[in-house]
């Protein structure tokens, strides 16, 4: 589990693929400032708000198997670049964000990035599947950060970005057309299932 709280933005350095798994890419990922001491084998980092487990561990990098049905529904983990990074949350630590669990329910497409005095103003259009999850004032991740939404209109919502979202996450790369993973509340999605158990 993760708080979607961002703890380093990381890069993406090398992908290579599997020779003994068909279609898995393995990616090399420089950790930046995320601290790789306490990070064994086989421990969980949200990679862009993807879970995934580290295989290998070599100074300042450390690497994940990427399969393909992970890479058919996220989006910024086929290609080298930079990318947000948390390690998985320990029961004793803060929750500063929200329950993320770094399973991406689906891509969503930035409509509007604008500025507003220090701020930038994110417009995401989820696929309608989800939008019934996302609700105002309510949690959401985008490419692994817990953001707050402000308004919804359907499918589309809105956040306010402040100066230190943008400056400690990827979000300042984004611009209208760009594609970001989106997880939806866990606690919405289990409310639905608990009203309607024949889902």
């Amino acid at each position: 589990m993760f708080s979607g709280i961002v703890a380093a933005v990381g890069r993406i350095t090398h992908l290579s693929a599997r020779a003994d798994e068909k279609n898995t890419v393995r990616l090399t990922i420089e950790a930046g400032t995320l601290g790789l001491d306490d990070v064994a084998l086989g421990d969980s980092i949200a990679c862009n708000g993807v879970c995934l487990t580290v295989v290998e561990i070599e100074g300042p990098h450390f690497r994940v198997d990427v399969s393909p049905e992970t890479l058919s529904c996220t989006v910024g983990l086929d290609a080298p670049g930079a990318i947000n990074l948390e390690k998985a949350l320990r029961v004793s630590d803060r929750l500063g964000g929200h329950i993320v669990s770094g399973h991406v329910d689906g891509v969503g497409e930035v409509l509007r990035f604008d500025a507003v005095g220090d701020n930038r103003l994110l417009q995401i259009r989820a696929p309608q599947a989800l939008a019934k999850y996302i609700a105002r004032k309510g949690s959401i991740t985008v490419n692994g950060t817990s953001l707050t939404t402000n308004d919804v209109d359907g499918a589309d919502f809105t956040i306010n970005l402040i100066p230190h979202t943008l400056a400690n996450t990827t979000l300042h790369l984004l611009a209208p057309g760009a594609k970001v993973n989106l997880e939806v509340d866990l606690i919405a999605r289990y409310c639905e299932r608990l009203l309607n158990p024949e889902l």
